[in-house]
């Protein structure tokens, strides 16, 4: 009988390893297969705070210039998008973290950027302009540069690195979204706000009797070119993305975005002898 009953246990530990043994070879091809389904899908961050280019519709969806480009890129990809919101001052460290694959956010390409990640070609170009409280003797960038001069900045933008450097004499108060720093020039706690012109002239509109504007680029040295950021080394999505915005813009793909969001605006742009972002 115990030489029975040792044969019996040996044979069923020699199935139950077969029986693991054949799951695990199984358990292969789905693992492949997520592996597979992840490359299929890029996963693009955006602070949907910047309209009309980033923000969110009626219903809570994000809307917008940039996500109808992402979608766009998507589709000639043949990959799925899967917009992740975030804030701008997260979105370099969510790239690099691989929580996201790209950020299409109205992003300008700038030396200090490129130490950390890559950029696309650019597909559109913007330049950094004034909002002023009506009341401040500012009259444009020549007198910023002066003690007693209090400047509005939102963090991790272009402004704020642009303003730090520029004028180093005056009191920068760093913001972590755009609305508080238009609060606080129409309420005349800081003198001026230095952001994408875009949303200066649309804030001066919604606020004409606290606010003045100077609508002509404070950067003109260096007029700021928006790209697709991705990480390093990744050139053959870089490839993809270059090949799409060099196609979008020759088959008429991005001037027709463009016309859903931003035609009224293009319109004021030639209007105040502006170069316009496209």
């Amino acid at each position: 009988m115990g030489k029975l009953k040792a044969g019996t246990l040996i044979c069923s530990i020699l199935f139950c390893v077969f029986i693991i043994s054949c799951g695990s070879k199984n358990a292969k091809p789905n693992s492949t297969q997520n592996k597979t389904m992840d490359k299929d899908k890029l996963i693009v961050g955006m602070e949907l705070q910047f309209p009309p280019f980033e923000t969110i519709d009626k219903n809570g969806k994000p809307y917008g210039l940039s996500v109808d480009l992402a979608l766009a890129l998507g589709d000639y990809l043949n990959k799925e998008i899967k917009i992740e919101e975030m804030s701008y001052s997260g979105l370099i460290n969510a790239l690099m973290s691989k929580k996201i694959d790209m950020i299409i956010s109205s992003m300008t390409i700038s030396s200090n950027r490129l130490e950390q990640i890559d950029f696309s070609e650019p597909y559109a170009s913007s330049h950094l302009s004034l909002l002023i409280n009506e009341k401040s003797l500012v009259q444009g960038p020549d007198d910023l540069n002066n003690k007693g001069i209090k400047i509005a900045v939102k963090r991790g933008t272009t402004g704020q690195i642009f303003a730090e450097k520029q004028y180093p004499n005056a009191s920068i108060s760093v913001f972590e979204k755009d609305a508080e720093c238009i609060m606080e020039v129409v309420q005349g706690r800081v003198d001026v706000f230095v952001y994408d012109v875009y949303t200066i002239y649309k804030n001066h509109m919604l606020n004409p009797n606290t606010t003045r504007v100077y609508l002509e680029a404070i950067n003109k040295g260096s007029i700021e070119k928006w790209g697709v950021a991705i990480r390093k080394n990744e050139e053959s999505l870089k490839k993809g993305i270059n090949d799409f915005i060099k196609e979008a813009k020759s088959n008429g793909k991005i001037d027709e975005i463009v016309d859903v969001h931003l035609s009224d605006m293009k319109r004021i742009f030639e209007e105040n002898n502006l170069n316009f972002y496209f």
